[in-house]
């Protein structure tokens, strides 16, 4: 697993540090809610801890291998709607990554469970994209500078 520097934000982009946010989920600590294992997967998919996401997999779901090797350079999380009722729980996000000199997104409706204190992720339903920011658009490496100061290099 990769290391994020302490006083960088934290990967899935809740404006916390890492160890203030992330790091303690994929330390063993038990996420508070869906929309907690849901950041905390995006920044275990950035920095590539595999053994974090099949932890978190609901072991009905879970695939035997988890290959993150060729996966995209993730760089911003959106979280667009979540819900908990009783031991269920559904998070709605995109995420975007880096394709080739353009830009990607993968929006899921992610389905949870809740066994015993610990939230699973079970399976999503997902659907893939080209992104096109405009130049005075946020930029989609979540700086959250404009797209043409940032990574459009205007």
């Amino acid at each position: 697993m990769n290391t994020v520097d302490q006083p960088s934000g934290c990967p899935c982009g809740s404006g916390k540090t890492y160890s203030h946010c992330c790091q303690p989920l994929h330390l063993g600590q038990p996420a508070p809610s869906p929309e907690a294992l849901m950041r905390s997967r995006f920044a275990a998919f950035v920095l590539k801890d595999q053994r974090y996401l099949r932890a978190t997999w609901h072991p009905d779901t879970r695939p035997s291998e988890l290959e993150l090797d060729h996966s995209p350079a993730w760089t911003s999380l959106q979280i667009i709607a979540g819900r908990e009722v009783g031991n269920q729980g559904e998070v709605y996000f995109r995420a975007t990554y880096r394709a080739g000199q353009g830009w990607g997104f993968l929006e899921e409706r992610s389905d949870f469970v809740k066994e015993g204190d610990h939230w699973y992720y079970l399976t999503g339903d997902t659907r893939e994209g080209l992104l096109k920011p405009g130049r005075n658009d946020p930029c989609p490496c979540g700086s959250g500078r404009k797209y043409k100061v940032c990574c459009l290099g205007g």
